[in-house]
């Protein structure tokens, strides 16, 4: 991370037409999430780096076989953290190899940016040019939302809740910035994209539910269990497989029949979609007013209690 900070250039100082309009729509994007959302005043996206493939980091999650007991790394300040970064590919796959000799599941994912929390200026990077307008603000947004709000050792928490900010201020951004009618073509856009989403994360939730019956069955030993998940898996993909066409309007998720299926990748997703729309319906029942939810957010920093109770009731919702 450091040896990319090192080689940030101030995004002013970049040269170009396409150059200066993404500075400029970068701008636009803090400036909404700081002054429209309340969120904390910092120096961060405001620097860029160039770099040579499109994405930031490798992370490592892991999981064990037989359960949904998901592996964890201990680090200062976040607490428990489910997942560990590496910018360098290689050392990721030497963290799997590791946790492979544990007899872990694990999976290896790409990740486009995270948040320093405030310790560093986090920069934008240069594959973020080639996203659009909204998946932009979402980044920014979502991130900027972790380093101002992030509760120890809730990482589900924190990153539902970062998810829908990104996505509900990103909206509200093209709507304040280019008018209602640029955001229902945002969303027109988008509609095929957020089903097909909401039809994967339905159908993965399934397969989990499936797999957890094996795992709690206690009449069967541990080997009996691994031989059932992996007929489970197997016939689940080949049936996703077969009904794509007819359940899917997008490619997104074509290729997940090919992939090598584990705990780790399952419970990946319900880290971050695990709860449904949980905060979207808080959101609604609190008045649909993101700035003053995001301020209810921020006071329930350093409670001990379950954040989600203290979060209704900051929304004087019990």
């Amino acid at each position: 991370m450091l040896g990319y900070l090192s080689r940030a250039v101030p995004l002013e100082n970049l040269e170009g037409e396409e150059n200066i309009e993404f500075a400029r729509t970068v701008a636009g994007i803090r400036r909404f999430a700081m002054e429209d959302l309340g969120l904390k005043e910092s120096k961060n996206y405001t620097r860029y780096v160039e770099l040579d493939r499109d994405y930031l980091a490798a992370v490592v999650s892991a999981s064990a076989k037989d359960s949904f007991t998901t592996h964890e790394w201990q680090f200062p300040v976040v607490g428990k953290v489910p997942y560990k970064g590496f910018f360098n590919i290689e050392d990721a796959r030497k963290e799997r190899e590791k946790l492979l000799k544990k007899d872990l599941d694990v999976w290896i994912r790409s990740v486009d940016a995270f948040s320093t929390l405030g310790w560093f200026k986090d920069p934008l990077y240069s594959y973020m040019k080639n996203y659009t307008r909204r998946e932009l603000a979402d980044l920014i947004i979502h991130e900027l939302f972790h380093a101002t709000v992030f509760i120890k050792n809730q990482v589900q928490f924190n990153e539902e809740l970062a998810e829908f900010v990104g996505s509900e201020g990103s909206r509200l951004y093209i709507e304040k910035t280019f008018g209602h009618e640029a955001a229902r073509e945002e969303d027109r856009r988008g509609a095929d994209l957020s089903a097909d989403r909401d039809t994967f994360l339905k159908a993965l939730m399934e397969l989990k539910a499936s797999l957890e019956a094996v795992y709690k069955d206690g009449a069967l030993a541990r080997e009996e269990k691994l031989l059932r998940k992996a007929e489970i898996i197997s016939g689940f993909q080949t049936r996703f497989a077969g009904n794509y066409d007819s359940l899917y309007k997008t490619e997104n998720y074509r290729g997940f029949s090919g992939l090598p299926i584990n705990n780790a990748y399952l419970e990946l997703y319900n880290l971050y979609y695990g709860e449904g729309d949980y905060f979207k319906e808080l959101y609604e029942k609190s008045g649909r007013n993101l700035k003053a939810f995001i301020e209810a957010a921020k006071s329930i920093k350093g409670k001990t209690e379950d954040p989600r109770s203290r979060l209704e009731r900051a929304l004087g919702l019990h």
